[in-house]
């Protein structure tokens, strides 16, 4: 992964045009060096166009952006179509709930949440990598075998395969998966597939998709597969032909020019391409969708995929892509897993490894200056400045301090005189001058949300709350809820609040250093 020059294009869909050109920006100074960068945002109908359109209009959206960047002769879908080049595309829209308020603290740039390692930028110092940036990283080691096609991720998790990424692509679409043998109803259970989206794979290597079904339902419903072979759940990400997205991007083109109507690729693509009728609708009546309009869009993409296949017969039609059931797989989405994978940084364990490998720690301690602080032989410490104190089974990042005791905690870019911080707490974009500095208690979580004016208010929160549950709610002392909050971010200039942000750090730190 460190080795991989990633894919040829690299387009990211994001909320708004001020978080387009911040990674435009961003990306092309850190992991897409070698890449073409085209973000864009979805300004959908309310309500969004769901992953499944979402997915068509960031490209349509793209494909006119790379035109206008690198010239009219440069046009996508034909580079695609004559597999001239890997395209690669990352969805970061979304409110991010369950991981707040660490957006809200990145302006509801959710991708722009900060892991504790650090990626060098081009033309200044070491900063903490966001998850999109690990995550663009992590993927770009399937670009090589995936020359005319388009390639779809989510921008919150992260996966190390344990089977092989370079196959050659077999299918119009493939779809990620963690596949084993198939199981019977008791292992069904215990693996809990019924709670997933499970992809099976027949022993000729079709494959179809049903979605937190029994075993019974998911059995009676793949018949038509014959041998099943290999079964598991699905990653979500998958890549797709060019002219599988051209079929796709005509069938839907009333959508996508009226940027209107919601659908999401497992219940309105892959879906009724893979189940029979019957099974299809019985399946969406679960999910509160009645037969009529099932049956509709089932027959919808019946149509279009009968009228497809008679012309594209040089690829099966749905296929899946293994990635192990040995792989490793790191989900920053919720608070919760936030913590629990960077803290995965000390341990000794396998995974530890595999995870500090990836983010390329070299060193506990890398890019810092430590003096008097005593530091245990697990933490991790970098791109930090730490005169005196304390830290223990805890990860440090771009953290500038005169004092510190930290134990057991979580802090990414911080400048304070002082810093207290107890087990299972996080600190997160906090500038402190005040004497007392900041102080937190076990499983307490404090962020800085900075507005235009680089003013900066304190929102709290706690390990034990879902953010998603308590959305709406005014919680942990906070004035306002994390709707409010959000809601208040929304359109944020990003990059200026950014840059605004970094200046009030780096003038605190040489005051602390006595420069």
């Amino acid at each position: 992964m460190h080795a991989s020059t990633g894919y040829d294009v690299t387009i990211v869909c994001t909320t708004d045009d001020h978080q387009s050109a911040w990674w435009m920006e961003r990306l092309s100074s850190t992991v897409c060096s070698k890449s073409k960068v085209l973000a864009v945002s979805e300004d959908w109908s309310p309500g969004g166009a769901g992953n499944g359109l979402g997915t068509l209009y960031a490209f349509k959206k793209a494909h006119s952006l790379a035109k206008e960047k690198f010239g009219a002769s440069y046009d996508l879908l034909s580079l695609l179509s004559t597999s001239s080049i890997s395209v690669g595309l990352f969805h970061t829209a979304g409110k991010g709930t369950r991981l707040a308020p660490l957006p809200a603290s990145e302006n509801n740039n959710k991708p722009g949440v900060k892991l504790p390692a650090t990626v060098n930028v081009e033309g200044g110092s070491p900063e903490p990598i966001t998850i999109l940036e690990a995550v663009i990283k992590q993927t770009g080691v399937y670009a090589s075998s995936r020359k005319g096609r388009l390639s779809v991720y989510w921008g919150d998790q992260i996966f190390i395969p344990s089977e092989p990424f370079t196959d050659t692509p077999t299918h119009h679409v493939d779809i990620m998966c963690t596949l084993g043998d198939m199981v019977g109803r008791d292992e069904w259970i215990s693996k809990g597939l019924d709670k997933y989206g499970v992809i099976a794979v027949s022993s000729n290597g079709e494959a179809a998709q049903v979605e937190k079904v029994d075993y019974e339902t998911a059995t009676n419903m793949l018949q038509s597969l014959g041998n099943i072979h290999m079964v598991g759940p699905s990653l979500g990400s998958f890549s797709v032909s060019a002219v599988m997205l051209s079929a796709l991007s005509d069938e839907f083109s009333a959508e996508l020019s009226s940027k209107s109507g919601k659908f999401d690729t497992d219940p309105h693509f892959w879906m009724p391409m893979t189940l029979k009728k019957n099974d299809y609708i019985q399946l969406m009546g679960s999910k509160g969708v009645d037969a009529p309009t099932a049956t509709s869009h089932y027959d919808r993409i019946t149509a279009m995929k009968s009228k497809f296949t008679k012309t594209n017969d040089t690829l099966g039609l749905f296929g899946a892509v293994n990635v192990g059931r040995e792989a490793c797989w790191w989900d920053y989405g919720q608070l919760k897993l936030y913590s629990i994978n960077n803290l995965k940084l000390l341990g000794a364990d396998s995974n530890s490894d595999l995870l500090r490998a990836f983010l390329d720690v070299k060193s506990r301690v890398s890019d810092s200056e430590v003096e008097k602080t005593k530091i245990d032989s697990s933490s991790c410490i970098f791109a930090s400045h730490l005169s005196t104190g304390s830290v223990t089974n805890s990860v440090i990042s771009c953290v500038n301090a005169t004092s510190i005791t930290a134990n057991g905690a979580i802090l990414v870019n911080v400048t304070a005189k002082s810093i207290k911080a107890a087990k299972n707490s996080i600190i997160y974009n906090v500038i402190d001058d005040s004497e007392e500095g900041v102080v937190v208690n076990e499983n307490e979580v404090r962020v800085g949300v900075f507005d235009k004016n680089a003013k900066q208010s304190t929102v709290m929160s706690s390990m034990t709350l879902d953010g998603g549950k308590v959305w709406k709610e005014v919680v942990a002392g906070n004035e306002q809820s994390f709707e409010d909050i959000h809601t208040e971010n929304r359109d944020s200039d990003v990059g200026e609040i950014v840059s605004q942000r970094s200046s009030l750090h780096e003038r605190l730190k040489l005051s602390l250093l006595g420069q």
